[in-house]
């Protein structure tokens, strides 16, 4: 439309608007991350207390097998009974800043002991 004036009135305000609203999007993005990152941490904790059940079932050292595939820092407590053998691995997640606190996962796995095996080793 030729003749018209920009109105002034909105000038800069897509710039406020994207000074107000980008910490609350990065802020966003930094706890989606973190989640994700949980996630894939517990799935981890997960499959390394499978394999220590399974391992200690089998008169094995649930430990040792555990620890091939927990995440780094992961503590595994072995629980060995006489029918069955309880495994759960502990891991932290840290969030992705230096100052924020760490969150724990856990995950937890059960396996009857075999029949005709030594006594299940921790």
């Amino acid at each position: 439309m030729p003749g018209r004036t920009p109105d002034t009135a909105d000038r800069g305000s897509f710039t406020a608007e994207l000074a107000a609203g980008l910490p609350a999007l990065m802020l966003l993005l930094l706890a989606g991350l973190t989640a994700v990152n949980a996630v894939t941490t517990k799935a981890t904790c997960l499959d390394a207390a499978r394999e220590a059940a399974l391992a200690a079932s089998r008169g094995e050292s649930g430990r040792t097998a555990g620890a091939r595939v927990a995440p780094a820092g992961a503590d595994i407590a072995v629980q060995v009974g006489e029918e069955r053998v309880t495994v759960t691995v502990r891991a932290p997640v840290r969030a992705l800043g230096a100052n924020l606190p760490r969150v724990t996962v856990a995950a937890t796995a059960v396996a009857a002991v075999e029949p005709g095996t030594p006594a299940p080793a921790s």
